[in-house]
């Protein structure tokens, strides 16, 4: 592996993908480099949930090279590759009404419910309790069922977070929470990079204000092409953002946070 590639979390070459014979993505070019933490940003059909599952290895392009983890889509093992990307889905399926220690421990196997007569080891126990007291989360907290949406989202970063991936893919993450659990997990993704060293970060959002101050790059993406990606200052301006939502948008910064309002 060369040094440049070395450095490189993510890297898509022409990147196409077409189902039932319309374009979702077309023409997409884009390299994420390791310890950096990206916002994808578009109106709804810009092809944001696509990209996030090609990335994530769940979604095979149409065309196009795609490289995750210095690993090309097609030649690497994906059960293997997956355990190397943590995949955060606030719409996440859980049938059981799992005690929030046996959601985290789900994600050391990759399945959605405890695996039947798999008993986790000591250590597995100790990094899932690590990493519930680090995103804040009580050991006491209710079952799946009875849970907040704040507390299943959390639930569910530590959960894509106990294989320690190189790579996190966070799917609207705020998704129906109210404005004190928005907060909340909005500083638990903003303090992840302090507490998990050269993690690399894709979020997707529809929200300024549900950005991360720890967001470094972003994309804007519409109508499955990239309009802008780059240095997160470069990148959200009032013009390009503007012509991603088709629409007069004004964008700011205040406080280390994001704002767009309608210009």
């Amino acid at each position: 592996m060369s040094a440049s590639t070395a450095d490189t979390a993510l890297d898509l070459r022409d990147v196409a993908f077409t189902r039932a014979g319309r374009t979702l993505l077309d023409d997409i070019s884009l390299t994420v480099r390791r310890g950096e933490h990206w916002a994808l940003i578009g109106p709804n059909g810009a092809g944001k949930t696509t990209l996030l599952n090609i990335l994530g290895a769940l979604t095979f392009p149409s065309r196009g090279e795609v490289h995750v983890l210095g690993h090309k889509l097609g030649r690497v093992d994906l059960r293997e590759l997956r355990r190397s990307i943590g995949h955060v889905n606030p719409r996440h399926q859980i049938g059981s009404n799992l005690s929030v220690e046996q959601v985290v421990l789900t994600g050391e196997t990759g399945t959605n419910e405890m695996v039947p007569r798999w008993t986790p080891s000591p250590e597995t126990h100790e990094r899932a309790h690590l990493l519930m007291k680090t995103l804040g989360i009580d050991a006491d907290d209710p079952h799946w069922h009875t849970m907040s949406q704040g507390e299943r989202g959390r639930a569910l970063i530590a959960r894509a977070l106990m294989p320690d991936p190189p790579l996190l893919l966070l799917d609207e993450p705020s998704t129906g929470l109210d404005v004190a659990a928005r907060e909340q997990m909005i500083q638990t993704i903003t303090d992840l990079p302090n507490v998990i060293p050269g993690l690399t970060s894709v979020t997707v959002t529809h929200h300024f204000e549900e950005l991360p101050a720890s967001i470094t790059h972003a994309v804007l993406l519409r109508s499955g092409r990239v309009v802008a990606a780059g240095p997160v200052e470069q990148t959200l301006t009032s013009e390009l953002v503007t012509d991603t939502f088709d629409h007069p948008i004004e964008v700011g910064r205040r406080g280390g946070r994001w704002f767009a309002v309608a210009g």
